[in-house]
């Protein structure tokens, strides 16, 4: 054995050749603990597309989540945040999973926030232990939003009757072919004042004494800086990730972890092709998209 060989072993066990080594067995000459990253990008909505915008629910961020919290050297989740929002249920259902994780693994969680957590993207944040931006980043509108269209001229002029027979004077609300009536706004708005109650009330849990500001100002569905955001105590700090991973875990290494790409994306399809190729697809691939773009929009991206 030559002089060197000794030392090339001593080398391969303090780690400093796994960066060398394919796959797992880089991961296993590794020692140190271990940060998880996980990449929570897109609109919050209940119904996952196969197209090649990511989304976030709980079907798509159960396995990134179990994935990330189930790392044998775990020393910490950071959550990395990228949502204009979505479905307020799937935001909760998705924060909720979080928590259990963070308690069942005993490990402290980060949130850290990209160009954009707003409204659901900001609940996701919530779910951390602390939350950090850049201070270029999009951060809050902690409000309630429903949006709709009025088409009761436009089928009129097409010569179109529209039919609906119910049991239940209440089953078809603010429905878009009939005039819309006051009641139902009032039903709505009721409505989204409870949802917007359940809002304020995650945020105060999760924040506490860190908030700096009224209640009038923070849930006003306002979005800020991250660097305002930070004085205002919706989050605890800005800077880069890695920043923030190297301060708060100096001896770990990173790991990413991501949710499962769409179907299309894939298979390396364009997001303008849904399978099928029919008319009526081609119309719901275009109608998702604008719904998507709109969100984004909203926050100026």
């Amino acid at each position: 054995m030559s002089e060197k060989a000794p030392q090339k072993f001593t080398d391969l066990l303090s780690g400093k050749l796994s960066a060398k080594l394919p796959g797992k067995l880089a991961e296993r000459a590794e020692r140190g603990p271990v940060v998880a990253v996980v990449k929570l990008h897109g609109v919050i909505t209940s119904t996952p597309s196969p197209m090649s915008r990511p989304t976030i629910s709980t079907q798509t961020a159960e396995s990134a989540l179990t994935r990330a919290f189930g790392h044998d050297r775990l020393a910490g989740v950071v959550l990395a945040v990228n949502s204009p929002g979505g479905a307020p249920t799937q935001s909760a259902l998705v924060a909720d999973r979080i928590r259990e994780l963070a308690a069942e693994k005993d490990v402290p969680v980060l949130a850290y926030c990209e160009d954009v957590a707003a409204s659901g993207g900001y609940w996701l944040a919530c779910a951390a232990d602390e939350i950090y931006a850049h201070p270029t980043s999009i951060v809050g509108s902690v409000g309630v939003v429903s949006a709709s269209f009025g088409l009761t001229g436009l089928i009129e002029k097409l010569g179109v009757e529209r039919r609906v027979y119910t049991a239940g004077e209440h089953k078809v609300r603010l429905d878009p072919f009939r005039p819309e009536k006051e009641e139902d706004v009032q039903w709505l708005r009721g409505l989204q004042g409870e949802l917007h109650e359940q809002f304020r009330d995650w945020v105060r849990k999760r924040r506490g004494s860190k908030l700096q500001s009224s209640d009038d100002d923070l849930f006003s569905g306002e979005v800020w800086t991250g660097a305002k955001a930070a004085e205002l105590g919706l989050v605890d700090g800005v800077g880069s990730l890695r920043e923030i991973v190297k301060e708060k875990f100096p001896d770990a290494h990173l790991h990413i972890v991501e949710q499962r790409k769409p179907l299309l994306a894939r298979l390396g399809m364009s997001s303008s092709v849904r399978l099928g190729g029919s008319p009526a697809d081609a119309v719901l691939s275009t109608v998702e998209a604008l719904e998507h773009r709109a969100m984004w929009n909203r926050f100026g991206l």
